[in-house]
């Protein structure tokens, strides 16, 4: 099981432009007392069925996202995806993901293209890919291109504007 699930992670994340994220969630659940804490690949559908995780639809509602990424999202959504390293346990991810969220729903930028791992509080992810991805904070927003990064937002990145930093990726493509 665990081959099988490593080979479609890889299929998944180094074929062709025409790649699809996972559309189905395979986590499991960290035993933890303050927060409820995943593990694995999750979606936006598992945190928004969650009430433990109502932070999203509530942080949704405040800002907007910046109008040049929004263009740089919508004219380009056909030439990369995103893998996204997330805590549901952190403060910056319940702050930074409903941002990443508002910034796909108002370009059109298709969600199967959106390939979210939750991390459990060490910052380890299911079958080891944050090494892979030598991803050690979250969130961490990856841009790839034809199965490769080139580039990425770790946290706040290096302006404060996460979302912003992300447009500048993307319209480079």
């Amino acid at each position: 099981m665990k081959q099988v699930f490593l080979l479609a992670i890889a299929a998944i994340l180094f074929s062709c432009s025409t790649q699809r994220a996972v559309s189905k969630a395979d986590f499991t659940v960290i035993p933890d007392s303050a927060d409820k804490v995943l593990k694995g690949i999750i979606t936006r559908a598992t945190l928004e069925a969650d009430p433990a995780f109502s932070w999203l639809k509530t942080n949704m509602q405040y800002g907007r996202p910046d109008d040049a990424a929004v263009q740089a999202f919508r004219e380009k959504k056909g030439q990369f995806s995103l893998v996204v390293f997330v805590g549901t346990w952190c403060l910056d991810t319940k702050n930074l993901l409903p941002k990443l969220y508002q910034l796909t729903d108002a370009s059109g930028f298709p969600l199967e293209k959106v390939q979210l791992i939750a991390t459990d509080r060490k910052k380890q992810a299911a079958n080891n890919l944050h090494e892979q991805y030598k991803v050690y904070a979250v969130p961490a927003f990856l841009v790839i291109k034809d199965g490769k990064e080139v580039g990425r937002v770790t946290e706040y990145g290096e302006t404060g504007d996460p979302i912003k930093e992300l447009g500048a990726i993307v319209a480079k493509l």
